[in-house]
């Protein structure tokens, strides 16, 4: 079978044998692992250390309003058309700024910042504002901080679009999922294909510095030939970066997946068939594979990281940046420090309860374990540049990785025999080959990985 690019090959008989349920690894330990018995004192001893460090930061908002249901989602959301439940939820991020920026060095700078959600541009222009300035006011930005949005196409206009330019955010993103009309009516998403050409062009012209398109393939009533048709007018587009994540059929996590009809789910060969078909023309397009779903253009910050071996990841996917704190406010988000990860209250109640009783609105959390740090480590450098250099790990961690990792040594050995990865005395390297099923590489370093978890976890492919 023939490359694809210079970054990937595809192997259909590989990609069905390891075809198994996996984590995505924005987080080593991942989420399963987080406890309620998490204590709050660990965050500020952590915020404390991050101090001391002057570790830079990264700042998360989870804006988890949308007006209608996408029945293909797996985000936190919360469906309504009542605008009267933004105020109270604002007031209680405010709150929850408050506490968090209270406890950082004010000379610490962010370097990131990232509205997601649901629909962050739920919010009208005065809401956005306001939000704004409370971060602007409560910590200090470098002064080329790259700070993004993501964006409904359906709920603006070139107003709100140069709106967001001009108060500051500099990188932006939208979802497609798919052109096909059918397709979005299946997925209760209709988004016309001049409004996506229009939203496009008001952001080139508003001077945003990147622009990313997310698709889904998987979804109902998608073949070969409408999503080679979704693929050729997104490359009309011509996105920095597109994100392409398979669909995962989870209704018992995600009970409005049931809205599906799944009688039209392209089979598991024509999703395999739609992979293939998606990594050719968006290389041959163009586009850099960086990893599992994503595709950015050589000239793109994460292409040019990833080829100097320094691309990072983390619950917001791929970043190039490194050791800066990750801080989360709002409902269901996820707070990512260097051994402390916590994730607040996923209702709006419990988020709300506890911030009116003074509390950090923490649900869950956990603190990594040294061990946890070193295997954190090996599976980011899988992730996020296909390669593990053994003698600088080594060093890192004043270890010997060989004896170290010897029951994984032994695992990787039919990833080995398969021509998925070279496993040398110097280095792992994950092969051309071996890239789209990297997550499968990765997990052979998770202490945790178990079948108790597998019930929770998306397939690898």
């Amino acid at each position: 079978m023939g490359v694809l690019s210079q970054t990937v090959q595809f192997h259909p008989d590989l990609l069905k044998k390891y075809d198994r349920p996996a984590p995505r690894y924005t987080s080593y330990p991942t989420a399963p692992m987080f406890s309620q018995e998490f204590d709050v004192a660990d965050l500020h001893q952590a915020i404390a250390t991050g101090n001391q460090q002057k570790s830079p930061i990264s700042l998360y908002c989870h804006i988890p309003f949308c007006e209608s249901a996408c029945y293909f989602c797996g985000c936190n959301t919360i469906i309504t058309r009542n605008r009267r439940i933004v105020p109270p939820y604002l007031d209680r991020v405010f709150q929850n700024i408050d506490q968090i920026a209270s406890l950082v060095d004010s000379q610490r700078q962010v370097t990131q910042m990232h509205w997601g959600g649901g629909t962050p541009n739920y919010l009208n222009l005065h809401q956005i504002k306001k939000l704004w300035s409370k971060f602007r006011d409560s910590f200090q930005f470098t002064e080329d901080a790259e700070i993004s949005i993501e964006i409904s196409p359906r709920y603006v206009d070139r107003n709100y679009i140069f709106f967001l330019r001009d108060l500051g955010f500099n990188r932006i993103s939208f979802g497609i999922q798919d052109f096909n009309q059918q397709v979005q009516e299946a997925i209760n998403r209709i988004q016309p294909e001049e409004m996506l050409f229009d939203v496009m062009s008001w952001i080139r012209e508003a001077g945003f510095d990147s622009a990313n398109v997310d698709l889904v393939y998987g979804l109902p009533h998608q073949t070969l030939a409408t999503f080679g048709d979704t693929l050729e007018k997104t490359l009309g587009l011509d996105p920095n970066r597109i994100a392409v994540f398979s669909f995962a059929y989870v209704p018992w996590m995600k009970p409005v997946q049931k809205n599906i009809p799944t009688e039209a789910l392209p089979s598991a060969e024509e999703k395999l068939d739609i992979l293939k078909l998606t990594i050719e023309k968006l290389t041959n397009g163009g586009y850099r594979f960086i990893g599992m779903d994503h595709f950015a253009k050589p000239e793109d910050e994460l292409a040019i990281a990833q080829e100097q071996g320094k691309l990072h990841r983390n619950f917001q996917g791929y970043t190039t940046q490194e050791e800066a704190d990750l801080l989360a406010f709002g409902a269901t988000s996820i707070s990512m420090l260097d051994d402390v990860y916590v994730q607040n209250h996923k209702t709006l109640k419990e988020y709300y309860q506890a911030i009116d009783n003074g509390e950090i609105p923490i649900a869950k959390g956990v603190k990594l374990k040294p061990e946890d740090k070193i295997r954190r480590d090996a599976i980011k450098q899988i992730m996020a540049n296909f390669t593990l250099d053994k003698n600088a790990f080594s060093q890192r961690h004043n270890l010997d990785f060989d004896s170290y990792f010897a029951d994984v040594n032994e695992q990787l050995q039919e990833f080995v025999e398969d021509g998925l990865v070279v496993n040398s005395p110097e280095k792992i390297q994950v092969t051309p080959a071996g890239r789209l099923l990297v997550r499968n590489v990765a997990a052979l370093f998770d202490a945790y990985l178990n079948q108790d978890l597998k019930p929770r976890l998306s397939q690898a492919v």
